[in-house]
């Protein structure tokens, strides 16, 4: 719901976007939601849709998930749409320019996307200025991953970096192993390589605690195209390792009947309603192996108010909105706080 002149704009506006190449597309529509931001009014969740996770308090479980505002230079206009909780990302050490473009592809008829946009950021240093800069009051994630040039073998190092200079800003962390768009990073959910990932960042993590006086919590971003026994072992990982949650799930390679469109965007992984039965999976499997109490965010596919009511009932405790905001915008977020009130 928004104010005075907006509602109609921001209803004109989308189709003409959606008529642009998507990245142009993206940047375009990320400057009119802050331009227009002053005249926003956010809906508003009753009191009985907030809940805690993971030691946070949630004003309702919708968020926004990583790879909208990669920078946090949005976090305040983009939280004026009354995001619950919006997760700034994904972050690395060093800024990097990301995989060469075209590296994002509208598939209208889908209503999907497909992108390999290789972690493009401005760096750990520049989005810890900025999320100290906003003003936005709901749950600040930060997704973190390694830059392209850095070795595997080295990854954790890089983690470790976004881990420091970002601890003070951040309210959770997600740590990102997930993404088919940095080469060789899915190897890095592998139980032994996940253990040298997370580890050391728990270590640091406790004393980065003592000094800044709270503690952050730590999630994994996974894969919706784990097999059972990956999903399992996985599943044994995040209790093991004692990580505070999870969220399920990034983009896919594996979705069928898209393997041409892969094949031309050289690459990437697939987003929207083809993603959104896999990852719903993805989800029940979690759940049935973690048990009732462990936190787990659901992303993946969520395309209308309907998705996210099915996202919840299958055991996840929050959800976040990518490529059903961009189809969408902020009509989605407004029907799914309509129908979990209802």
């Amino acid at each position: 719901m928004v104010a005075g002149a907006t509602p109609w704009l921001a209803r004109a506006a989308l189709p003409l976007l959606l008529r642009l190449p998507p990245e142009a597309s993206h940047g375009l529509g990320l400057r009119g939601i802050k331009l227009l931001g002053a005249r926003w009014t956010a809906p508003v969740a009753p009191a009985s849709l907030a809940l805690q996770a993971f030691g946070l308090r949630f004003a309702h479980p919708v968020g926004l998930a990583a790879g909208f505002d990669k920078n946090g230079d949005y976090l305040d206009a983009l939280g004026r749409l009354g995001f619950s909780h919006i997760e700034i990302g994904t972050v690395t050490p060093r800024p990097q320019a990301g995989n060469p473009r075209p590296r994002l592809f509208r598939l209208r008829g889908a209503q999907a996307l497909i992108n390999r946009m290789g972690f493009n950021n401005r760096g750990a240093d520049y989005v810890a200025a900025r999320v100290a800069a906003a003003r936005y009051p709901g749950v600040r994630g930060i997704s973190i991953g390694k830059n392209a040039l850095t070795p595997l073998e080295r990854a954790v190092d890089d983690y470790l970096a976004c881990l420091r200079t970002l601890y003070a800003v951040a309210d959770y962390f997600a740590i990102n192993v997930s993404s088919p768009n940095t080469q060789g990073l899915r190897s890095l959910q592998g139980s032994d390589a996940l253990a040298g990932i997370v580890e050391p960042l728990q270590e640091e993590r406790e004393r980065l605690a003592n000094r800044h006086g709270k503690r952050v919590p730590l999630l994994i971003k996974i894969s919706p195209d784990l097999d059972d026994a990956e999903l399992q072992a996985m599943a044994n990982s995040l209790r093991t390792h004692g990580l505070d949650g999870v969220i399920a799930t990034n983009t896919s390679t594996k979705v069928g009947g898209f393997e041409a469109e892969l094949a031309r965007a050289q690459g990437g992984g697939l987003s929207g309603r083809p993603l959104r039965d896999r990852s719903l999976a993805t989800l029940r499997r979690l759940r049935a192996a973690l048990g009732p109490e462990f936190p787990i965010i659901g992303a993946g596919g969520l395309m209308s108010a309907g998705d996210v009511r099915a996202r919840l009932e299958a055991g996840a405790d929050l959800v976040q909105l990518y490529t059903g905001f961009v189809y969408r915008g902020p009509a989605l977020l407004a029907e799914s706080l309509r129908a979990l009130s209802a």
